[in-house]
């Protein structure tokens, strides 16, 4: 009976001391995802940005794959139409069989694509999203492999109008810049200028770091400065381009845009299941939450000991940023498209939303040492830069036999400088000004886990832990 009892009380000490272990790594392997350093030999984050699982599914209907269903409501529709409308007109016979491709493209995305980074308001959204881009990439590259004179019969094909409106190279801009009068800056302050502080509140919620944005922004004029020659509507005068839109719609659009981020940071997120919530209007407000964030983590692009590719790749994304945003307006010049064409506003919505998923894998990429990937739909959107401005340069040759060679060089000299020069001071500044007396999330970490300790050391078991455990050291002693 001796016997026994020392064995059993033998194996009962050996897995409590196993147990106490599987703590211990436990504790530190979320110490250590948490600062970001591999937890073993070969992990990668990237199916986390690229194919990111929902939690806490509450309404299975809706994310239950019914892929029979969809074939069949498809094929039904293909039927319909394909059976049902009038066949003699050629060319609405050839563009109701493109919209017929696209539909059935998307409805591939739906069922193939990766959901992405983001999965709220469902992942269908932005599989969508991706096959909407692969969509515009391919488009991109069917124009690329065509003259100019064909990609502009194609687009007057698709909008008529489009034939008889012209870029007015001889309209002056920037004149008169020494008279300023209340109604010249109040007619200033138009559609565009509030487009202008929406589009820098997106760019702070996406980027969400000051010194990026503010180098953003200021080489932005800098841009329109160094491209002025080659597009006339760059020439503003000074207090347009330094006071309307770097103080005014910039500064305001970047002040509003990290004050939603910090809201957002400070949000207590608990989502209940809509089955658990008995008022109607209570499970309203539900529904509507859904088209929100399920969670807000304050991103870090730089930190203390940043890495030189981590260096490297924020000033890549100053870089390409203005390169992104150069395409938009060259494109409408070359292809004399107005301002507000459906054209236009369209693209500018799709690269929006294009956008979001691909910096946010192009942020987890830079700062997360086990993400050795970038991200799909992050490639697919480099893809696309890349084939617009080859687009702008193939068909824009005449416009660019005007450009000045000085000028691009002093911007490409300027660009690069100020880019290093930022990310290099925000460096600095997070070294010697925002780390100081600040413990890290680690020493929050070992600190709670000590008190932890501490609290459960007055407890009966780990008394009684603690007992057992000197009792089996002097037994193997």
């Amino acid at each position: 009976m001796t016997t026994n009892e020392g064995s059993v009380d033998n194996s009962l000490l050996k897995r409590l001391v196993k147990d106490d272990e599987k703590k211990v790594v436990n504790c530190r392997s979320s110490t250590d995802n948490i600062e970001g350093h591999k937890l073993r030999h070969g992990t990668d984050s990237f199916p986390n940005i690229n194919e990111r699982p929902v939690d806490d599914i509450s309404i299975e209907f809706f994310y239950k794959p019914h892929s029979i269903t969809l074939l069949l409501i498809s094929i039904g529709a293909v039927i319909y139409f394909a059976f049902t409308r009038d066949t003699n007109n050629v060319e609405d016979n050839i563009w109701t069989g493109i919209l017929c491709i696209i539909f059935f493209f998307l409805i591939i995305s739906i069922l193939t694509f990766p959901n992405g980074p983001f999965t709220r308001p469902h992942p269908v959204v932005w599989r969508l999203v991706f096959g909407c881009s692969v969509l515009y990439l391919m488009g991109l590259l069917f124009l690329l492999f065509q003259d100019y004179n064909t990609v502009r019969k194609i687009f007057v094909w698709i909008d008529p109008s489009l034939e008889s409106f012209h870029i007015d190279m001889d309209k002056e801009y920037g004149v008169n810049c020494s008279e300023i009068t209340i109604e010249k800056i109040w007619n200033h302050l138009d559609v565009f200028a509030l487009a202008h502080f929406l589009g820098w509140t997106f760019k702070a919620i996406l980027i969400r770091h000051l010194g990026i944005l503010w180098a953003i922004s200021v080489m932005w004029e800098v841009t329109e400065i160094a491209f002025a020659h080659l597009l006339p509507n760059f020439i503003e005068c000074w207090w347009d381009a330094f006071i309307l839109d770097v103080v005014v719609c910039n500064g305001l659009g970047i002040w509003v845009g990290l004050k939603i981020c910090s809201l957002l940071e400070m949000r207590e997120y608990k989502w209940v299941s809509i089955f658990d919530i008995e008022s109607t209007t209570g499970k309203l407000k539900r529904a509507m939450l859904q088209f929100t964030p399920g969670s807000w983590t304050a991103v870090r692009w730089l930190d203390p000991t940043c890495t030189y590719m981590r260096f490297v790749a924020l000033c890549q994304l100053v870089i390409f940023w203005q390169v992104s945003e150069l395409n938009t307006f060259f494109l409408k010049h070359v292809y004399e498209f107005p301002p507000s064409h459906p054209f236009v506003v369209t693209r500018l919505i799709l690269v929006g939303v294009i956008v979001a998923p691909s910096v946010r894998q192009y942020y987890m990429y830079a700062t997360d040492p086990t993400c050795s990937r970038v991200g799909t739909q992050c490639w697919v959107y480099g893809a696309i830069m890349v084939t617009e401005a080859l687009l702008c340069i193939k068909h824009g040759a005449a416009l660019f036999e005007r450009t000045q060679a000085l000028n691009i060089l002093l911007w490409l000299l300027c660009q690069s400088l100020v880019s290093v020069l930022c990310v290099y001071g925000c460096v600095l500044w997070h070294r010697y000004f925002e780390t100081e007396k600040k413990p890290t999330t680690k020493q929050s970490i070992i600190q709670l886990g000590s008190n932890q300790l501490d609290m459960t050391h007055s407890s009966g078991d780990m008394v009684y832990t603690t007992k057992s455990m000197d009792i089996l050291e002097k037994k193997q002693s």
